[in-house]
């Protein structure tokens, strides 16, 4: 069984490792999808004013589908409404910004490469609850973002700035 499908319409962004790695410790019995959009910054703004009220381009947002699922078994039966015809339970929605993920990695040191997947990384830690409000709850998404990563080999560059 599959544990992660991520469905992207953009052919140049290659989902096969967000796939094999960003899922792969979490406690399912059904296989989880997401959806990733890539737009750009008008794009993005509007989505950010409409949703967060917040009027200014972002890198990436993300739109949780289920509640209460941090580090917790995700099963099926206890989301009949969020499951598809193929039983596969929707996560939510991953928005990236591609000339804001430009910049950044620009800014950082490091490839666009590695900017796209850790923005990509990062909305899917939002997806399966994890947040960055508070210091030791960003400690624990950046580990499991750093965690995924260096599975999916997507090291920091070399010289890279700490964001």
């Amino acid at each position: 069984m599959r544990k992660l499908i991520i469905e992207c319409e953009d052919e140049d962004f290659d989902t096969s490792l967000l796939e094999k790695f960003a899922a792969e410790d979490v406690d399912t019995d059904a296989t989880l999808a997401a959806e990733l959009v890539f737009t750009d910054e008008e794009g993005i703004r509007k989505l950010n004013a409409e949703t967060r009220g917040k009027d200014a381009v972002t890198d990436v947002l993300s739109f949780p589908n289920l509640d209460g699922i941090l580090e917790k078994p995700i099963r099926k039966a206890d989301f009949p409404f969020d499951a598809d015809e193929e039983g596969n339970l929707f996560l939510g929605s991953i928005v990236i910004c591609r000339k804001r993920a430009a910049e950044q990695a620009e800014e950082y040191g490091h490839s666009l490469r590695r900017e796209l997947y850790y923005l990509a990384v990062h909305g899917l830690c939002h997806l399966l609850g994890y947040d960055h409000e508070r210091e030791e709850d960003k400690a624990q998404m950046r580990a499991r973002e750093e965690k995924i990563l260096a599975a999916m080999d997507i090291p920091r560059d070399a010289g890279e700035k700490k964001a």
